[in-house]
């Protein structure tokens, strides 16, 4: 089991805050756990829907870049997008961090009815919720 893990996307407004969050309930306590994205980013409001379901929030925070990180030192870090993934290969190329690239749909994309949106970023929490279940062992 890791002692830190970063979760890092494109802007860190949709994909890694739900994967962070989702971690905090299923690690535990002692695991230090935060997200990123490569470039900046506007925070989502479907997101705290979404989030809000599972009986989560994000509070106050709102998106970071990698470059806002204190610490910048993790275990793991999980790209959830092909940008992040190449990031995180590139800051990691002199140092021993395992990096997992978990692809993840991005929901922004999906257009449509607001129930059609809403469907899609559900889809994403659910698919990163099992996927850090599997991963963890929740």
């Amino acid at each position: 089991m890791p002692r830190s893990v970063l979760f890092m996307c494109g802007m860190n407004s949709v994909r890694s805050p739900v994967a962070e969050q989702l971690a905090r309930r299923l690690l535990p306590e002692t695991t230090f756990i935060a997200s990123a994205g490569v470039r900046a980013g506007e925070r989502d409001p479907f997101v705290d829907k979404v989030l809000a379901e599972e009986g989560l929030a994000l509070g106050d925070r709102l998106p970071r870049t990698i470059d806002e990180l204190e610490d910048d030192y993790f275990d793991l870090i999980v790209t959830l997008s092909p940008q992040a993934h190449h990031v995180a290969l590139e800051l990691t190329r002199s140092i021993a961090v395992e990096v997992e690239y978990w692809p993840t749909p991005d929901p922004t994309t999906v257009t449509g009815s607001r129930e059609q949106i809403i469907a899609a970023y559900r889809d994403m929490r659910d698919r990163l919720k099992a996927r850090i279940a599997r991963r963890f062992g929740g």
